[in-house]
């Protein structure tokens, strides 16, 4: 990953982790985990871990004496992540480029990445490295993002922002939630080696207790913000603002109801 669209540094995984964490991504963490610790794994790797919301997940459900390497290309994530883990769970953590993993091939027995394909620049490269690094039968499990149109709180942010700066709208809510089309991504799986895929759409429910908290999320925990400030003029809080109005608005009044919608992949090193 590189450039604005990935670089969550500064106060950014604190309020990614907090802010954004409980509200769209634990449900399809504990979908992930759960698919991964199916097939009863000794060695895991994750991608893109983040804060380590998959990880926790993750540590909880493959077996005790399995093995579990989290990877991220942004230190200040794992340090986040790191907190979230006692002495003696088996967790390694490791900052590291997906599409160039620092890993002997065969290495492990499933691969598990959590919204993070969207924001690598080589995709295909990115699926060659997980083949790569998978055992013969081992399980690449990954997630991404539907459209803007099955996920409002992504679109709401995304022209809420736009609005503050017509002139020069900030781009990153239109990169994670534009690499939902299945058939593609099938093809670039069976280019780099793998079989046996599957494609799930999955979605989720969600009940927001507190707008205000959830639009802080969307603001402050990922790249937007920087976007924000780099172009000036507008206070942040004020966008905030009207971001907690337009959530409200969409969704009702606290405890407001939301639809969330992702798609799940998984395939096979055969």
């Amino acid at each position: 990953m590189s450039g604005q669209s990935s670089a969550f540094v500064g106060s950014i995984p604190e309020w990614y982790d907090t802010g954004l964490g409980p509200m769209i991504f634990t449900d399809y963490a504990d979908d992930l985990a759960r698919r991964a610790a199916a097939a009863a794994p000794q060695r895991v790797l994750e991608t893109a871990a983040g804060t380590g919301i998959v990880t926790r997940k993750l540590r909880d459900r493959i077996g005790a004496g399995a093995t579990l390497t989290a990877t991220d290309l942004n230190p200040p994530m794992l340090d986040v992540a790191r907190k979230k883990f006692e002495p003696g769970e088996r967790v390694e953590f490791q900052p590291s480029d997906a599409t160039a993993l620092p890993f002997p091939d065969a290495a492990f027995d499933a691969v598990v990445c959590q919204f993070g394909v969207m924001f690598f620049p080589d995709k295909e490269k990115s699926y060659r490295e997980a083949h790569r690094v998978l055992a013969r039968k081992g399980r690449y499990l990954f997630n991404v993002w539907d459209a803007h149109r099955y996920n409002a709180f992504a679109r709401i942010t995304h022209e809420t922002v736009g609005r503050f700066f017509p002139a020069d709208p900030p781009a990153f809510y239109r990169v994670p939630f534009s690499y939902g089309q299945i058939d593609p991504i099938k093809e670039a799986l069976i280019a780099a080696g793998f079989g046996r895929i599957r494609a799930d759409v999955v979605a989720v429910e969600k009940r927001i207790p507190q707008a205000a908290m959830f639009a802080r999320g969307l603001v402050y925990g990922n790249p937007v913000i920087d976007q924000i400030r780099a172009r000036g003029g507008i206070e942040p809080e004020r966008i905030l603002e009207a971001v907690t109005g337009a959530l409200k608005a969409e969704f009702g009044a606290d405890p407001g109801a939301m639809r969330l919608q992702a798609i799940v992949f998984e395939a096979a090193k055969i």
